[in-house]
This record gives structure tokens, sequence and C-alpha cells, in this order.
């Protein structure tokens, strides 16, 4: 478990190999509830490569001083990332 957000990361590695490649990540909210925004890539095993980016918001709680998952919502392409980006800016009003 993680004490710290910086700590926090979507790498995941299972039998020596990369499965989840953490590109980069956003901290949009810290204290006892943590909200983050990852950038990543998941390993493609027949294509021996990684996969496209991959977006994920990820929500952690601080409990006895580590932070635990409790939700995420993942952003599955590109697309889907900038007509989310497009809705919030209209509602926003930044548009």
């Amino acid at each position: 478990m993680s004490e710290t957000v910086d700590e926090l990361t979507v790498n995941y590695e299972e039998d020596g190999l990369l499965l989840v490649r953490e590109l980069d990540k956003a901290v949009l909210s810290k204290g006892a509830w943590t909200t983050i925004l990852f950038r990543y890539q998941e390993w493609d095993r027949a294509k021996q490569d990684y996969g496209p980016e991959k977006y994920s918001v990820r929500r952690y709680q601080k409990q006895a001083g580590t932070y635990r998952p409790k939700s995420k919502f993942t952003i599955s392409s590109a697309a889907q990332a900038r007509k989310m980006i497009d809705i919030l800016s209209a509602w926003t009003g930044d548009a």
C-alpha cells in the first residue's frame, strides 16, 4: 500500500512483465480523499507491444496511514477523452 500520493501508480507487473505502464499522472485533489488522472498503456500479448493510450480517473481514501483504492473510471480511447473535454468545456463555459 502507498503512504504518499507520489507513490500511487497504475503500473502493474506480473512475472517480470510490465502489463500496465503508467505514462503520466495528474493529481486532481489531495487529502483524505485523493483523485488522480492517469495516462497509461496496457501490454498486448498478441502484438508483443503496448496498445493505445488509455486514461483512468481513480479515487483513493487514506485510512490508517495508507491510500486504498475506492473507485475508478477508465476512459478507453482518445476519442472518448475528446468528447468528454468538449462536453465539460461547454458545461463550464470554456467552449
